[in-house]
């Protein structure tokens, strides 16, 4: 697909008239009309701009002329999954669970390697064959190629630990003790509580990407632990495998 078609399609998908866009991208309804037909594209500061407002990558708004992989953790990109920018912008280089809201998520090239491998194995890999793979593509990538340059230092992992210290002082009945945090996108993990009076309520964001851990129970037992975190809040609930029949333990603001 021509950018031409690719900003007709988004415009007309999200209800904008060429009036409307424009205003909202900061040019002309005549420069709109030029892109719809093909005459010229947008610069690359009007691109942000769109790529930002209709929440897909720059590339996308190309016309996808390449194929785009996480640069942390080697996934194919697609809009639905990219990390985001402090602004908001979707970051065509980095997926939701390698990089939110501007941070980086992973210091520790063994850790992200551990966390791939439990999702790759028995997709066709062994775990032996998976960690191989994973241990052979990730050096190459951008993200761990410039480390020391685009790093925190530390700042995101010393986060993750207070986070860590404040989940274990809470000293739920029959959770075992929390040893890591991994990234784990909203819409994954919004899970229904239900509420006293018989409704049921969602109280994550679906786009946002949270810290937490999925625990087996000490006692045994068919309902495990769940836990995540943000700079917000600490939360705490039960459920079944996949999920299923969840029970809200605590929500505490931070």
């Amino acid at each position: 697909m021509d950018t031409k078609d690719v900003i007709y399609e988004l415009r007309t998908k999200n209800g904008l008239s060429q009036d409307e866009l424009a205003e909202r991208v900061f040019v002309t309804r005549q420069a709109v009309s030029r892109w719809e037909k093909g005459e010229t594209v947008p610069n690359t500061e009007t691109l942000k701009l769109l790529s930002k407002l209709f929440n897909v990558s720059i590339n996308t708004l190309l016309g996808a002329p390449r194929q785009l992989i996480c640069q942390c953790c080697g996934m194919p990109l697609e809009d639905a999954i990219l990390g985001r920018d402090r602004d908001g912008t979707p970051n065509e280089n980095y997926c939701q669970w390698c990089y939110a809201d501007g941070t980086y998520t992973y210091s520790d090239m063994d850790e992200l390697i551990e966390v791939c491998v439990k999702h790759m194995a028995g997709a066709g890999f062994s775990e032996d064959q998976a960690r191989a793979h994973m241990r052979q593509i990730l050096p190459g990538l951008d993200y761990w190629k410039r480390y020391q340059e685009l790093s925190d230092h530390g700042q995101f992992e010393a986060f993750k630990r207070q986070l860590i210290d404040e989940l274990n002082a809470l000293h739920v009945e029959g959770m075992p003790k929390v040893e890591k945090l991994n990234a784990l996108v909203g819409s994954y993990v919004n899970l229904p509580y239900r509420l006293p009076n018989g409704t049921a309520a969602k109280f994550l964001d679906d786009g946002t990407t949270y810290l937490g851990c999925q625990l087996e129970p000490e006692l045994g037992g068919d309902r495990c632990f769940g836990v995540l975190a943000n700079m917000d809040f600490l939360l705490v609930c039960t459920y079944e495998a996949e999920g299923k029949n969840p029970e809200l333990l605590l929500y505490k603001k931070r």
